[in-house]
């Protein structure tokens, strides 16, 4: 999974500190990593995989905004 080349923020306008984009993009590696060995373990286990595609889906649609609790 390739990380994206734009990281936009809430008016439209790209992220452009490097400190950020490197941040952004070791999360994003680090995510990745994880999702795929979460994944596939999950696939080798006998689960579904369009069962356990939608359990990550349902996963990152759960998550709430840190800035609510701000």
């Amino acid at each position: 999974m390739k990380a994206p080349t734009l990281w936009p923020q809430p008016d439209g306008s790209p992220v452009s500190c490097r400190e950020k984009l490197k941040t952004l993009g070791e999360n994003h590696a680090d995510l990745a990593q994880t999702m795929r060995d979460v994944f596939d373990d999950a696939i080798l286990i006998g689960v579904d995989e369009a069962a356990m595609r939608g359990i990550l889906t349902d996963m990152i649609a759960a998550l709430e905004s840190p800035k609510r609790h701000a």
